[in-house]
């Protein structure tokens, strides 16, 4: 692990340095729309077929109508709203793979990281401006139902030991963006972009064979404020921060990721966490795994997993690189 000097650093992505194609190749088409309760782009580099671009936003929302917490017609709210004697429940064969991947990083976490968070995370409210802490009574009672053990999965039955309720908030949006990008592999593309709200995945690289360039924004500073690109081949780049879903109250900065012993935000000097990964649901698995461990053991962690990287940032503003991550980055907001 290497720590770098505290220059202007903060946190992470959201800022791509998309430049414009050159030597007569096809203008890039993109589409974009508030899916996911966040904004969704696909961006198009090496075909023009709108179609395409289509079906993308469309496979969006049907995975919308799966993972969705609050939508009352998609099967994550139905799980979470089941009538308390169904024990077992057949899973639809996306919901099964999500969850076995989700539980897989719990078990890897120890707990840090747990998707049965639900009755925690929905009494706090990160959007609506009120700046108000959950009730002392009701925190605790939910912390009671927070155990990622009560599930076991079976293939495509899920079995519940006790009650829980889930939130697939950390890994859904990574999935959803694999599926997108085996779909558009499939249709012939080889240079797109994958935005779904600051989760990107690159299929392929820039249609003059150069990667696209993520930048690497500064924490509570403008999205086009960064201090490094990261330079992404056919990689996904997410990151996890305490100054996108977050309020300030009496002084004290409270944010969405939720430690499930205390019911609180993490509070272990990290502002950020980027993860450089094949796939783009490792990638959101790990950013909020590794905040959730903290600076040394998260990296201890990423630097045991082969083709995985990390940049994080702690609280004076210092960045710290996994082992091989650097080979990826460019300091400096313009790349150089």
């Amino acid at each position: 692990m290497k720590k770098n000097m505290p220059i202007i650093l903060s946190a992470v992505i959201l800022f791509l340095f998309l430049l414009g194609l050159r030597g007569g190749r096809p203008e890039p088409i993109s589409r974009s729309a508030f899916l996911l309760n966040t904004f969704v782009s696909v961006t198009l580099y090496d075909t023009r077929d709108e179609a395409v671009l289509d079906h993308a936003m469309e496979l969006c929302r049907e995975y919308e109508a799966i993972f969705s917490r609050t939508l009352k017609t998609s099967e994550l709210y139905a799980l979470n709203h089941r009538a308390p004697d169904s024990v077992t429940v057949s899973l639809s064969d996306d919901m099964a793979a999500l969850l076995q991947k989700s539980l897989y990083y719990c078990e890897l976490s120890g707990g840090a990281f747990d998707i049965t968070i639900e009755p925690v995370s929905s009494l706090w409210d990160f959007t609506s401006g009120a700046a108000s802490l959950p009730d002392v009574d009701k925190l605790e009672q939910a912390l009671t139902q927070v155990g990622y053990r009560a599930l076991s999965l079976d293939g495509n039955t899920l079995t519940y030991h006790s009650p829980a309720f889930i939130d697939l908030g950390a890994t859904a949006k990574g999935y959803i963006a694999d599926r997108l990008k085996e779909y558009l592999v499939g249709a012939g593309v080889k240079s797109a972009i994958i935005n779904l709200g600051g989760n990107v995945l690159c299929i392929g690289s820039r249609p003059d064979k150069s990667p696209f360039a993520v930048g690497l924004q500064k924490p509570f500073a403008d999205r086009s404020e960064t201090f490094a690109v990261l330079q992404a081949d056919d990689q996904s780049v997410v990151t996890s921060g305490v100054y996108e879903r977050h309020f300030i109250l009496d002084g004290r900065n409270y944010h969405h990721i939720l430690n499930p012993r205390t019911g609180y935000p993490y509070d272990n000097g990290l502002l950020s966490v980027t993860i450089l990964s094949d796939a783009s649901v490792d990638g959101d698995a790990l950013s909020t795994v590794c905040f959730s461990l903290g600076l040394d053991k998260g990296m201890r962690l990423i630097d045991s997993m082969d083709g995985v990287y990390a940049c994080m940032i702690d609280e004076d503003y210092r960045v710290y690189y996994s082992e091989g991550m650097e080979a990826y980055v460019k300091e400096g907001a313009d790349g150089s």
